[in-house]
């Protein structure tokens, strides 16, 4: 079983078993979660059902594993000659789900 899901702006391919790093979403840690937005799924064996955005019927449920922090980017604002400097880092907060189930 195979599905892509969209969660926090972006897509994942997902399959029973994964753990994933999404955007935080709300819940504490071994909450189950569910997601609504399936795009598409696919059974394995050539059936495939494409949503027109989302297949209706299709649920993809996890469990949240925790919360962690991504690499720390670093915003660098310079204009040269007008002693103008501004440094700015920036850590995006993930949430780590374990793909439970995939119902079509």
């Amino acid at each position: 079983m195979l599905a892509v899901i969209k969660t926090g702006g972006k897509q994942y391919l997902v399959k029973p078993g994964d753990i994933i790093d999404i955007e935080k979403i709300a819940g504490d840690e071994g909450s189950e979660v569910e997601f609504a937005d399936v795009l598409m799924v696919s059974d394995g064996e050539g059936d495939v059902k494409v949503g027109t955005p989302v297949v209706k019927t299709a649920q993809v449920k996890g469990t949240i594993l925790g919360e962690k922090k991504g690499v720390k980017v670093v915003v660098f604002k310079f204009k040269r000659r007008k002693g103008y400097r501004n440094k700015q880092g920036h850590r995006q907060k993930y949430t780590s789900v374990k793909i439970n189930s995939i119902d079509s």
